[in-house]
């Protein structure tokens, strides 16, 4: 399950290396970085889109409330 292209992909395990580095002084190689970014990518990488669907839902919920709420306000009085 490779979702990424190659240069995402380096980019990502660039970042996972300098983390790392940074947080655990660690040195991680090419193989290392790759095995840890498809290890959160599969456990995590299907949570996270269906929350980010939800997430879109809840926006778009609220955007068709207010857009029903903008219609109302629209109309003109009749007397």
């Amino acid at each position: 399950m490779d979702n990424f292209d190659e240069k995402d992909r380096a980019r990502m395990c660039d970042e996972i290396a300098a983390f790392f580095r940074e947080e655990h002084e660690l040195e991680l190689g090419v193989i290392g970085t790759g095995k840890i970014l498809d290890f959160f990518q599969e456990m995590l990488g299907n949570r996270i889109y269906n929350k980010a669907l939800d997430d879109a839902k809840q926006f778009f919920g609220r955007y068709a409330d207010n857009m029903e709420t903008d219609y109302y306000a629209l109309y003109k009085d009749i007397r």
